[in-house]
Protein backbone atom coordinates (compact mmCIF):
# COMPACT_ATOMS: atom_id res chain seq x y z
CA UNK A 1 0.00 0.00 0.00
CA UNK A 2 1.40 3.48 -0.90
CA UNK A 3 2.25 6.09 1.69
CA UNK A 4 -0.90 7.88 0.56
CA UNK A 5 -3.18 5.13 0.83
CA UNK A 6 -2.08 4.06 3.84
CA UNK A 7 -2.22 7.48 5.67
CA UNK A 8 -5.92 7.89 4.21
CA UNK A 9 -6.50 4.85 5.58
CA UNK A 10 -5.63 6.08 8.75
CA UNK A 11 -6.82 9.66 8.48
CA UNK A 12 -10.85 7.54 8.02
CA UNK A 13 -10.19 5.81 11.11
CA UNK A 14 -9.39 8.88 13.00
CA UNK A 15 -13.00 10.30 11.62
CA UNK A 16 -14.82 7.12 12.76
CA UNK A 17 -12.85 6.82 16.47
CA UNK A 18 -13.02 10.27 17.20
CA UNK A 19 -15.93 11.51 15.40
CA UNK A 20 -18.64 8.53 14.51
CA UNK A 21 -18.12 10.05 11.14
CA UNK A 22 -21.48 8.31 9.14
CA UNK A 23 -20.35 6.06 5.98
CA UNK A 24 -21.55 8.70 3.79
CA UNK A 25 -19.22 11.02 5.18
CA UNK A 26 -16.32 8.57 4.88
CA UNK A 27 -16.82 8.02 1.59
CA UNK A 28 -16.97 11.72 0.51
CA UNK A 29 -13.62 12.08 2.14
CA UNK A 30 -12.30 8.75 0.49
CA UNK A 31 -13.38 10.31 -2.74
CA UNK A 32 -11.80 13.68 -2.79
CA UNK A 33 -8.26 12.00 -0.64
CA UNK A 34 -8.43 9.61 -3.62
CA UNK A 35 -8.60 11.85 -6.51
CA UNK A 36 -6.40 15.04 -4.94
CA UNK A 37 -3.72 11.53 -4.33
CA UNK A 38 -4.15 10.72 -8.22
CA UNK A 39 -3.97 14.43 -9.41
CA UNK A 40 -0.47 14.70 -7.19
CA UNK A 41 1.05 11.12 -8.50
CA UNK A 42 0.70 9.54 -5.55
CA UNK A 43 2.41 12.18 -3.70
CA UNK A 44 -0.48 13.91 -1.46
CA UNK A 45 1.04 13.32 1.53
CA UNK A 46 4.21 14.89 1.20
CA UNK A 47 2.87 17.44 -1.15
CA UNK A 48 4.58 21.27 -0.66
CA UNK A 49 2.12 24.34 -1.50
CA UNK A 50 3.42 24.23 -5.26
CA UNK A 51 1.47 21.34 -5.57
CA UNK A 52 -1.35 21.85 -3.57
CA UNK A 53 -1.64 25.19 -5.45
CA UNK A 54 -2.13 23.71 -8.33
CA UNK A 55 -5.06 21.20 -7.82
CA UNK A 56 -7.85 23.51 -7.95
CA UNK A 57 -6.85 23.93 -11.76
CA UNK A 58 -8.51 20.52 -11.95
CA UNK A 59 -11.96 21.80 -9.88
CA UNK A 60 -13.29 24.31 -12.24
CA UNK A 61 -16.12 23.00 -13.45
CA UNK A 62 -17.14 22.21 -9.76
CA UNK A 63 -19.69 24.27 -8.10
CA UNK A 64 -18.45 26.26 -5.39
CA UNK A 65 -19.89 24.10 -2.76
CA UNK A 66 -18.03 20.90 -4.26
CA UNK A 67 -14.91 23.25 -4.36
CA UNK A 68 -15.32 23.87 -0.54
CA UNK A 69 -16.22 20.62 0.11
CA UNK A 70 -12.88 19.11 -1.65
CA UNK A 71 -11.20 22.30 0.07
CA UNK A 72 -12.37 21.31 3.46
CA UNK A 73 -11.29 17.75 3.15
CA UNK A 74 -7.75 18.55 2.40
CA UNK A 75 -7.57 21.15 5.05
CA UNK A 76 -8.28 18.32 7.35
CA UNK A 77 -6.01 16.09 6.47
CA UNK A 78 -3.02 17.71 5.93
CA UNK A 79 -4.30 19.36 9.44
CA UNK A 80 -4.61 15.23 10.86
CA UNK A 81 -0.86 14.75 8.89
CA UNK A 82 0.88 17.79 11.01
CA UNK A 83 -0.65 16.79 14.24
CA UNK A 84 0.16 12.66 13.83
CA UNK A 85 3.65 13.84 12.87
CA UNK A 86 3.68 12.55 9.78
CA UNK A 87 4.65 15.90 8.13
CA UNK A 88 5.94 19.07 9.57
CA UNK A 89 4.01 22.02 8.20
CA UNK A 90 0.78 22.43 6.76
CA UNK A 91 0.33 23.28 3.08
CA UNK A 92 -3.43 23.85 2.89
CA UNK A 93 -3.31 27.93 2.96
CA UNK A 94 -2.84 27.36 -0.60
CA UNK A 95 -6.47 26.13 -1.33
CA UNK A 96 -9.51 28.31 -2.42
CA UNK A 97 -12.32 29.53 0.11
CA UNK A 98 -14.96 30.24 -2.58
CA UNK A 99 -17.37 31.88 -1.77
CA UNK A 100 -20.40 29.48 -0.77
CA UNK A 101 -23.46 30.22 -2.17
CA UNK A 102 -25.75 27.01 -0.74
CA UNK A 103 -28.87 26.48 -3.15
CA UNK A 104 -32.43 26.36 -2.06
CA UNK A 105 -33.63 22.73 -1.42
CA UNK A 106 -35.68 20.68 -4.27
CA UNK A 107 -38.96 19.56 -2.81
CA UNK A 108 -42.23 18.96 -4.13
CA UNK A 109 -45.52 20.90 -4.16
CA UNK A 110 -48.62 19.90 -1.95
CA UNK A 111 -50.16 18.53 -4.99
CA UNK A 112 -47.40 16.65 -6.37
CA UNK A 113 -47.51 14.70 -2.49
CA UNK A 114 -51.68 14.21 -2.59
CA UNK A 115 -50.99 12.42 -5.83
CA UNK A 116 -48.07 10.40 -3.95
CA UNK A 117 -49.97 9.12 -1.58
CA UNK A 118 -53.69 9.04 -3.85
CA UNK A 119 -51.96 6.51 -5.72
CA UNK A 120 -50.78 4.51 -2.64
CA UNK A 121 -54.84 4.80 -0.92
CA UNK A 122 -56.01 3.32 -4.50
CA UNK A 123 -53.53 0.63 -4.19
CA UNK A 124 -54.57 -0.14 -0.18
CA UNK A 125 -58.53 -0.54 -1.66
CA UNK A 126 -57.45 -2.90 -3.65
CA UNK A 127 -58.51 -6.58 -2.99
CA UNK A 128 -56.42 -8.89 -2.02
CA UNK A 129 -54.06 -6.14 -1.22
CA UNK A 130 -49.78 -6.46 -2.37
CA UNK A 131 -47.51 -6.19 -0.02
CA UNK A 132 -45.38 -3.82 -2.10
CA UNK A 133 -48.26 -1.46 -1.73
CA UNK A 134 -48.20 -1.63 1.98
CA UNK A 135 -44.33 -1.52 2.31
CA UNK A 136 -45.03 1.63 0.02
CA UNK A 137 -47.02 3.34 2.24
CA UNK A 138 -45.16 2.61 5.15
CA UNK A 139 -42.09 4.11 3.32
CA UNK A 140 -44.02 7.00 2.40
CA UNK A 141 -45.26 8.02 5.22
CA UNK A 142 -41.89 7.50 7.27
CA UNK A 143 -40.14 9.66 4.67
CA UNK A 144 -42.72 12.53 4.41
CA UNK A 145 -44.21 12.19 7.44
CA UNK A 146 -41.18 11.96 9.72
CA UNK A 147 -38.73 12.97 7.42
CA UNK A 148 -36.47 10.57 7.86
CA UNK A 149 -33.17 10.56 6.23
CA UNK A 150 -32.80 7.38 3.53
CA UNK A 151 -29.97 5.61 5.80
CA UNK A 152 -32.12 6.03 8.91
CA UNK A 153 -35.42 4.30 7.10
CA UNK A 154 -33.55 1.52 5.81
CA UNK A 155 -31.61 0.74 8.60
CA UNK A 156 -34.93 1.19 10.86
CA UNK A 157 -34.81 -2.46 13.22
CA UNK A 158 -38.87 -4.30 14.29
CA UNK A 159 -38.11 -3.14 17.58
CA UNK A 160 -37.73 0.90 16.76
CA UNK A 161 -41.73 0.72 16.16
CA UNK A 162 -44.26 0.01 19.39
CA UNK A 163 -47.80 0.72 18.64
CA UNK A 164 -48.51 2.59 22.01
CA UNK A 165 -45.54 5.02 21.54
CA UNK A 166 -46.07 8.52 19.38
CA UNK A 167 -42.35 8.40 18.41
CA UNK A 168 -39.60 5.82 17.19
CA UNK A 169 -35.95 5.64 18.50
CA UNK A 170 -33.31 5.68 15.55
CA UNK A 171 -29.33 6.11 15.27
CA UNK A 172 -28.60 8.93 12.88
CA UNK A 173 -25.53 10.51 11.80
CA UNK A 174 -22.36 9.33 13.65
CA UNK A 175 -24.54 7.00 15.31
CA UNK A 176 -26.49 9.10 17.33
CA UNK A 177 -30.11 8.38 19.22
CA UNK A 178 -32.81 10.68 18.97
CA UNK A 179 -36.64 10.37 18.98
CA UNK A 180 -38.57 11.47 15.86
CA UNK A 181 -42.48 11.58 16.25
CA UNK A 182 -44.59 9.60 14.25
CA UNK A 183 -48.26 10.20 13.40
CA UNK A 184 -50.90 8.22 14.20
CA UNK A 185 -51.39 7.59 10.11
CA UNK A 186 -48.02 6.31 10.21
CA UNK A 187 -47.93 4.15 12.56
CA UNK A 188 -50.59 2.22 11.48
CA UNK A 189 -48.96 2.09 7.85
CA UNK A 190 -45.92 0.94 9.67
CA UNK A 191 -48.08 -1.63 11.69
CA UNK A 192 -49.55 -3.03 8.59
CA UNK A 193 -46.63 -3.55 7.07
CA UNK A 194 -44.62 -5.11 9.83
CA UNK A 195 -47.91 -7.92 9.62
CA UNK A 196 -46.19 -9.09 6.63
CA UNK A 197 -42.79 -9.06 7.91
CA UNK A 198 -41.60 -12.70 8.83
CA UNK A 199 -41.23 -11.95 13.32
CA UNK A 200 -37.97 -13.30 13.27
CA UNK A 201 -36.71 -10.73 11.15
CA UNK A 202 -34.49 -7.47 12.42
CA UNK A 203 -34.81 -5.26 9.94
CA UNK A 204 -38.24 -3.07 9.45
CA UNK A 205 -37.66 -3.09 5.53
CA UNK A 206 -35.95 -6.71 5.12
CA UNK A 207 -34.02 -7.94 2.22
CA UNK A 208 -32.71 -10.95 1.57
CA UNK A 209 -28.74 -10.46 2.29
CA UNK A 210 -30.11 -8.06 5.59
CA UNK A 211 -32.27 -4.87 5.29
CA UNK A 212 -32.66 -2.84 1.50
CA UNK A 213 -30.24 -0.96 0.44
CA UNK A 214 -30.69 2.79 -0.30
CA UNK A 215 -30.45 2.63 -3.84
CA UNK A 216 -33.35 0.08 -3.99
CA UNK A 217 -34.90 2.48 -1.78
CA UNK A 218 -34.42 5.58 -4.48
CA UNK A 219 -36.01 3.23 -7.10
CA UNK A 220 -38.87 2.39 -5.19
CA UNK A 221 -39.71 5.94 -5.07
CA UNK A 222 -38.82 6.95 -8.38
CA UNK A 223 -41.13 4.19 -9.51
CA UNK A 224 -43.66 4.85 -7.82
CA UNK A 225 -43.52 8.48 -9.07
CA UNK A 226 -43.46 7.44 -12.28
CA UNK A 227 -46.40 5.80 -12.01
CA UNK A 228 -48.17 8.90 -10.09
CA UNK A 229 -46.92 11.02 -13.61
CA UNK A 230 -44.43 13.07 -11.72
CA UNK A 231 -41.01 13.40 -13.48
CA UNK A 232 -39.03 10.86 -11.51
CA UNK A 233 -35.89 13.14 -11.81
CA UNK A 234 -37.83 15.29 -9.49
CA UNK A 235 -38.12 12.97 -6.58
CA UNK A 236 -35.78 11.15 -3.99
CA UNK A 237 -35.71 10.18 -0.44
CA UNK A 238 -33.71 13.07 0.40
CA UNK A 239 -36.57 15.36 -1.34
CA UNK A 240 -39.43 14.17 0.47
CA UNK A 241 -37.34 15.31 3.87
CA UNK A 242 -37.04 18.75 2.44
CA UNK A 243 -40.96 18.38 1.33
CA UNK A 244 -41.58 17.63 5.37
CA UNK A 245 -39.69 20.43 6.18
CA UNK A 246 -40.67 23.01 3.84
CA UNK A 247 -44.51 22.25 4.67
CA UNK A 248 -44.41 22.37 7.91
CA UNK A 249 -42.56 25.35 8.06
CA UNK A 250 -45.28 26.95 5.69
CA UNK A 251 -48.12 25.45 7.98
CA UNK A 252 -46.17 27.63 11.29
CA UNK A 253 -43.77 25.61 12.63
CA UNK A 254 -40.61 27.30 13.64
CA UNK A 255 -36.55 26.78 12.66
CA UNK A 256 -36.17 26.00 16.13
CA UNK A 257 -38.88 22.79 15.85
CA UNK A 258 -37.44 21.87 12.34
CA UNK A 259 -33.77 21.39 13.88
CA UNK A 260 -35.38 18.90 16.19
CA UNK A 261 -37.54 17.27 13.96
CA UNK A 262 -34.51 17.01 11.46
CA UNK A 263 -31.52 16.16 13.69
CA UNK A 264 -29.39 18.67 12.93
CA UNK A 265 -26.67 19.39 15.62
CA UNK A 266 -26.56 22.79 13.74
CA UNK A 267 -28.84 25.57 13.62
CA UNK A 268 -27.19 26.98 10.50
CA UNK A 269 -27.52 23.43 8.66
CA UNK A 270 -32.07 24.46 9.13
CA UNK A 271 -31.22 27.87 8.12
CA UNK A 272 -31.00 26.68 4.18
CA UNK A 273 -34.82 26.93 5.01
CA UNK A 274 -34.93 30.32 6.22
CA UNK A 275 -36.50 31.38 2.79
CA UNK A 276 -39.85 29.53 3.73
CA UNK A 277 -39.74 31.10 7.16
CA UNK A 278 -38.74 34.78 6.13
CA UNK A 279 -41.48 34.25 3.70
CA UNK A 280 -43.97 33.66 6.28
CA UNK A 281 -43.14 36.09 8.71
CA UNK A 282 -43.54 38.90 6.13
CA UNK A 283 -47.06 37.63 5.34
CA UNK A 284 -47.14 38.14 8.64
CA UNK A 285 -46.24 41.59 9.22
CA UNK A 286 -48.26 42.74 5.87
CA UNK A 287 -51.44 41.11 6.99
CA UNK A 288 -51.49 40.34 10.79
CA UNK A 289 -49.73 43.59 12.35
CA UNK A 290 -52.32 46.42 13.40
CA UNK A 291 -51.08 48.50 11.36
CA UNK A 292 -51.62 47.15 8.42
CA UNK A 293 -55.24 47.54 9.14
CA UNK A 294 -55.07 51.21 9.39
CA UNK A 295 -55.34 53.52 6.46
CA UNK A 296 -52.35 56.17 7.07
CA UNK A 297 -52.99 57.99 3.98
CA UNK A 298 -55.55 60.16 4.43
Amino acid sequence: MSDDANLIERFLEMLVSETGASHHTLSAYRTDLEQASIITGGRLCTADREIVRQLPSHWRELQNSTVARKSSSLRRFFGFLVEEGFRDHDPSDALPKPGLVRSLPKTLSHGEIALLFQLIAEGLDCEPVKPATVRLSAIFELLYGSGLRASELVGLQRSSITGDKPFLIIKGKGEKERLVPISQQARVAVGRWAGFVDQKEKWLFPSRTGHISRIRLFQIIKEHAARAGINPAKISPHVLRHAFATHLLEGGADLRALQTLLGHSDISTTQIYTHIDSARLVELVNHRHPLSQLNLLR
